[in-house]
């Protein structure tokens, strides 16, 4: 079934569900920063629109890097051979050199605004979106000069924030049938963040060995994705925040010792987060339901090291701290660290951060 009259701008669940009743649009443009839907819909239409016999002669896959809009749309005014429809796919649609050029304009409007009813057009166009001033992503916006052609659906891709990780990851499981652990949820949220492809490849990892009737739990977690259980940046946080400067010293050896798998950005930023999180408590010591949430904390047990965190680190402190993190980071690009390896950066600042030097009296602060 084709459809040509719909909202024009849909979500990737909207998309997701038509796609499955088998409902198909002429046009699809698929942009946004966070490619994990864009490749998610991309392979759905590559797969499932044709059955295999018809694929050889009705479907195509072109690289922006390699066509242009002449070549493009060459290909999409084909009609079928021996079969309803024909499938034209453009990957990394961005790299296309002339696709919002002037010269470009005439053709790829005309197609747009009267596409081949047989031909799915699709364009992959990731990291990024179009520009909003230039004609193409006027007309695809729905400028209010010149309403959006019917036929076309777009999707807009963002980013996850932070407070939106967590529970995206537990749907996810949930839609997989299967149930995860608040600890595991938080470790896998923390650990890889909201790039959403790394993080559907390690659950997906973990759901093949999986045993039945059990869940991803913290213990999985850490065997799978090859996080050290004892030593690794929560627990270093954890230490912090208990004032066990001998565990802290503990960890910073083992990872000085293992720098593949504990590189210095990646845990600047987890303590940031943990920081900076804590400065904004401190500004709001009674934080609501909604508040906690805000910051993605959902579960209590991510906000236990928070609430002793308030205990142990006053707000003038908190501020200082997430300064000399912002140092550290700056000194692991090469500003003011002399021949400082990331191993003795990382060390440095966790001395500060148990030893409560005033913030004037640090070099380079």
């Amino acid at each position: 079934m084709l459809i040509t009259n719909y909202t024009l701008t849909l979500s990737p669940d909207e998309i997701l569900k038509q796609l499955q009743q088998r409902q198909f649009a002429p046009v699809y443009f698929l942009q946004g920063e966070e490619p994990y839907y864009i490749d998610l819909l991309a392979d759905l239409l590559e797969k499932h629109v044709l059955p295999e016999h018809e694929k050889g002669f009705n479907q195509v896959v072109l690289y922006g890097k390699d066509t242009d809009v002449a070549g493009i749309l060459g290909q999409a005014k084909r009609f079928p051979m021996m079969a309803e429809r024909s499938v034209v796919i453009v990957k990394e649609a961005q790299a296309v050199a002339d696709l919002e050029a002037e010269k470009s304009w005439p053709f790829l409007e005309a197609y747009l605004r009267n596409p081949l009813q047989s031909t799915v057009l699709v364009f992959c166009y990731k990291h990024k979106t179009l520009d909003a001033r230039k004609k193409l992503g006027k007309l695809l916006s729905g400028d209010k000069k010149e309403p959006a052609p019917a036929g076309t659906v777009l999707m807009t891709s963002k980013k996850l924030y932070d407070n939106q990780v967590a529970p995206w990851l537990s749907n996810y499981v949930r839609s997989k049938n299967q149930q995860i652990t608040p600890q595991a949820t938080v470790m896998l949220a923390e650990y890889i963040g909201g790039e959403l492809g790394r993080l559907t490849n390690e659950v997906d990892k973990m759901l093949i060995n999986l045993l039945p009737g059990h869940s991803i739990d913290e213990d999985l977690v850490q065997r799978m994705v090859g996080i050290s259980k004892e030593y690794n940046i929560f627990e270093l946080q954890s230490a912090l925040v208990r004032r066990d400067v001998l565990k802290a010293n503990r960890i910073l050896l083992y990872f000085e010792a293992n720098p593949k798998n504990n590189p210095l950005i990646p845990n600047l930023t987890l303590l940031f987060n943990y920081f900076s999180r804590l400065l904004a408590l401190h500004q709001n010591p009674n934080p609501s339901e909604t508040d906690w949430l805000k910051m993605g904390l959902r579960f209590p047990i991510q906000r236990k090291d928070y609430q002793t965190g308030l205990k142990v680190f006053d707000f003038h402190r908190t501020r200082d701290i997430v300064h000399l993190i912002r140092r550290a980071d700056a000194q692991s690009k090469g500003i003011d660290s002399g021949s400082m390896t990331d191993g003795e950066i990382l060390r440095e600042l966790i001395w500060l951060i148990i030893h409560p030097v005033p913030l004037h009296a640090v070099v380079g602060a």
